[in-house]
């Protein structure tokens, strides 16, 4: 766990400090999302939950959003993703490129939806629609080096035996 928590560490300084730095369109990736998918799939639901939970807390401290949407949804991500990788899908790297799209979305129609059912902040649907989509993109970019380090976590997952000794 220490290992996941110093992942999502540097992930959250690189999504919070350097990449507002690298705005394409005005837009930082999302990418704590990324890593919550990664963990579930290549380690299961209970290291997915867990990464779902501080992943979540961590993008409810950044973001302006309703306090704890992000982390209700980014544990049952965890949850959800993980469960399936124990069961359903492959541990493969187009499953996770594909459960990191269909969070993604999912995480932009959450932003999209609080800033639409705001009265205040009344965004017509079509430039959300736009920015949603673009983030979308930008952060899948970042998908790839991210699987990296999640497989390589999780293959090191697999050589530790139930009583925590290295096999």
């Amino acid at each position: 766990m220490l290992l996941h928590a110093l992942l999502l560490v540097a992930v959250y300084v690189f999504q919070g400090m350097i990449f507002t730095y690298m705005r394409l369109n005005g837009l930082v990736p999302l990418l704590l999302p990324v890593v919550t998918t990664g963990v579930a799939i290549y380690e299961g639901r209970y290291a997915g939950g867990m990464t779902g939970l501080f992943a979540g807390i961590l993008c409810d401290i950044s973001f302006n959003e309703p306090v704890g949407i992000f982390t209700v949804i980014l544990t049952l991500t965890g949850l959800s993703v993980g469960a399936m990788a124990d069961s359903v899908i492959m541990r493969s790297f187009v499953t996770y490129y594909l459960s990191c799209f269909v969070v993604l979305v999912f995480s932009a129609f959450v932003q999209m939806f609080s800033m639409m059912s705001n009265p205040a902040t009344s965004i017509p649907l079509q430039p959300l629609l736009s920015t949603a989509i673009q983030q979308t993109i930008y952060s899948l970019v970042f998908a790839l080096p991210i699987w990296f380090f999640v497989r390589a976590l999780g293959k090191r997952a697999e050589r530790v035996s139930p009583s925590g000794r290295p096999l």
